[in-house]
């Protein structure tokens, strides 16, 4: 699935996916065993590869004549890792053609945030990539320690405003979607000065929040809603567009004030660029049939993660467009860069 940092190189899939290739989504597809031009650090929201053994001219009209490989880099067990298996098997079964998951934990980011992150990029996210398809987006929800006394977003921007540079939010790290998230509030809420506080991953920082260390945080439903339900935080708003399945009565950013405001991870399936077009309509038409299968959209619903049916490779591909247009003037105003 799909994002990433980048000097150009070529990277075989399984070595991308072991240096890093992360966190938003993308199947990414190598034909062949040859070397793929993709990044050896991260492409976001999930990033599976998928080795396409055997691909070629001739090879096209019986793909896939060999099992497939998914590397993902997130442990077992994750939603990354889920969506990956889900998918995965759904697919396989659809194709006539095992679809193995392999695991290769590795630093990750965004197909749409690096870009502006990252000062060199060893691929273009949109020249180096064929998308298949989008399976789905995973919300994001606003939470606060409850010892905060603020029950909406309202209240709580009046509330910084009152003590400018006295709270904190929390990140899982420089340059993380949740980084941006919390930059994208303090801009759109009037110039806010929260203190920003990253750490290694969301689990410690949610934890963090939990314990008071932090004023509040943004998160990734999976990680955030059960700390919300059980009142180990206040949930204050959701942060897409439309209201979350999961809390239907938590009205979102943009009701409560911040039009505009849409901050959520996302899943893809990428194909390497020049893969042949009969692999990517194979691998689009079997993925569409996946998310239509309602045992496949509970699945993801289980895990967080808001499917997507009906995408395309041009709806994919428009959608990871405009994303890259999104994100590059929050990054640029938010002063994050790595090296």
């Amino acid at each position: 699935m799909a994002t990433g940092r980048m000097a150009h190189q070529a990277v075989a899939p399984v070595e991308a996916a072991r240096r890093g290739l992360a966190r938003i989504g993308a199947i990414v597809i190598s034909r062949a065993g040859r070397p793929t031009p993709i990044t050896p650090y991260a492409l976001g929201g999930i990033v599976v590869a998928l080795a396409l053994a055997g691909v070629g001219a001739k090879a096209e009209d019986r793909y896939p004549s060999k099992p497939v490989r998914i590397v993902v880099s997130f442990a077992a067990g994750g939603p990354t890792d889920t969506v990956a298996r889900v998918m995965g098997t759904k697919m396989g079964e659809l194709l006539g053609q095992q679809f193995v998951v392999e695991n290769r934990t590795g630093a990750g980011g965004k197909h749409a945030i690096n870009p502006g992150l990252y000062k060199k990029m060893p691929y273009d996210p949109v020249r180096d990539f064929a998308p298949i398809g989008q399976v789905g987006v995973t919300p994001t929800l606003l939470g606060v320690h409850p010892s905060l006394p603020a029950t909406d977003v309202k209240s709580l921007v009046a509330l910084v405003k009152e003590s400018p540079g006295k709270f904190s939010y929390g990140s899982s790290g420089l340059g993380s979607i949740l980084h941006l998230c919390g930059e994208q509030f303090k801009a759109l809420a009037g110039g806010l000065e929260i203190v920003h506080v990253p750490y290694r991953g969301s689990a410690p920082m949610m934890s963090d929040l939990v314990g008071g260390q932090i004023s509040m945080a943004f998160d990734a439903t999976p990680t955030a809603l059960p700390q919300a339900q059980s009142g180990a935080i206040r949930a204050l708003g959701a942060g897409m567009a439309k209201r979350m399945r999961a809390m239907p009565d938590l009205p979102t950013l943009q009701e409560q004030g911040l039009q505009g405001f849409e901050c959520y991870t996302w899943n893809a399936i990428l194909a390497p660029a020049g893969t042949p077009q009969p692999v990517v309509d194979r691998l689009s038409a079997a993925m569409k049939q996946a998310l239509a299968d309602p045992a496949v959209l509970n699945r993801l619903q289980e895990a967080g993660i808001d499917p997507t049916p009906g995408s395309s490779p041009k709806k994919a591909a428009a959608f990871i467009a405009a994303e890259l247009a999104k994100w590059a003037p929050i990054i640029k105003a938010s002063g994050a860069q790595i090296d």
